[in-house]
């Protein structure tokens, strides 16, 4: 049985640093979604007005399928990941709007890109994009109140049937409520 893994979420919730040393633990290879797309020549081009590549997530899929063919245990990360097919589990992770407001502060991110990021949050975009392409396998992990390591181990726990994690019930819909802009 393949063990493909798809790590995904919004940015700066930790997806690179976990899914690099959960594949160390679990001695398994790593894609990052993001460098794939962009070694494949899968750019269409850049939104003129949020600055980010427009990538062709049609041709990211057929091409990501045929390489995890080539696999029998995988991590793709990214926040590209979940909306390619092939996974045998979709892990999303989430974070707390305020812990994710100071992360991407702290990489510099526009006002603008903070607040559609911190609103992509709260909404649960990312799982809620997963869950049309698929219907199980879907897991949440809110990461706020982890160390990397401990999320780590739980995800490591998980794909080895130790222990389960569930889907949507991860709610910070309550920021929109409490937000201040």
């Amino acid at each position: 049985m393949s063990n493909i893994i798809f790590i995904s979420g919004t940015p700066c919730v930790g997806k690179t640093t976990i899914a690099e040393i959960l594949s160390q633990r679990l001695n398994c290879d790593l894609i990052k979604i993001n460098d794939f797309a962009i070694s494949n020549d899968l750019v269409l081009g850049i939104d003129d007005e949020k600055g980010y590549k427009i990538i062709d997530i049609e041709n990211l899929d057929i091409l990501l399928n045929k390489t995890i063919k080539n696999h029998n245990f995988l991590i793709v990360e990214g926040h590209l990941a979940h909306l390619c097919s092939g996974a045998d589990k979709v892990f999303i992770l989430r974070c707390r709007p305020e812990i994710l407001k100071e992360r991407l502060k702290g990489r510099n991110y526009s006002e603008s890109k903070i607040h559609e990021n911190l609103e992509a949050e709260a909404l649960g975009v990312c799982s809620a994009e997963a869950l049309e392409l698929y219907d199980e396998n879907i897991f949440e992990l809110d990461v706020s109140d982890f160390s990397v390591d401990e999320s780590v181990s739980v995800l490591f726990d998980v794909v080895n049937g130790d222990e389960k994690l569930s889907f949507g019930d991860v709610d910070f819909m309550d920021w929109f409520v409490n937000k201040s802009d």
